[in-house]
């Protein structure tokens, strides 16, 4: 009985085995694996507002019941899901950006290609420490005055969790922006080696 072939596809491409670009590559300390929790986590966190936002719907239709709280706990939650799932969008190559020019450097220009990979996500890194400076003060100051969304004698809930997971996240977008930047320097330094194909 003959083996089944393995698909090649499944993988990730090893970095610097004539990939094009450093999108879906392993990285280091296995963080992609990281990355791909938290993508995880923020795709549950959706699922868990769709039931929330449901059971709202039934027993304000249905029982005269809203479920309180679902409106402030949707707007705070939106910005919690994006920055759980934004290492993972970058680290698979799922950001917006305009491809036209860099598709065509992959075939004609590949070296250039790397370098305006290279200056794309170092430009990120530093905008994301910018960020990531930014948010600090306003997590320690929601702390310190209890911040929190509702009403009292309604429904509470604090702001402080979602601000932590945003500096979570943007921390881990940062190091994925630096990782990237740092293999696609890598690359650029192979392609320049004397015998490399380009």
């Amino acid at each position: 009985m003959s083996e089944l072939p393995v698909r090649q596809a499944d993988a990730p491409p090893a970095e610097g085995a004539g990939a094009s670009d450093s999108y879906g590559a392993a990285l280091p300390f296995g963080l992609h694996r990281l990355f791909g929790v938290m993508n995880a986590l923020g795709t549950l966190w959706i699922l868990a507002l769709m039931v929330l936002i449901n059971l709202d719907v039934f027993g304000r239709n249905l029982l005269s019941a809203p479920v309180r709280g679902v409106t402030e706990l949707v707007s705070l939650s939106i910005v919690g899901i994006v920055f759980l799932q934004l290492s993972d969008t970058l680290r698979t190559g799922r950001f917006t950006r305009a491809d036209i020019l860099l598709d065509r450097l992959k075939r004609t220009r590949p070296a250039l290609n790397d370098a305006l990979h290279a200056l794309f996500h170092a430009v990120g890194l530093a905008l994301m420490v910018v960020i990531l400076l930014a948010s600090w003060e306003p997590l320690v100051e929601s702390i310190r005055i209890r911040e929190y969304v509702g009403a009292i004698g309604d429904f509470q809930a604090p702001v402080w969790p979602v601000r932590l997971i945003t500096l979570v996240g943007l921390t881990a977008t940062a190091l994925c922006f630096g990782l990237l930047a740092w293999m696609d320097l890598r690359r650029l330094a192979r392609r320049r080696q004397p015998g490399a194909t380009a």
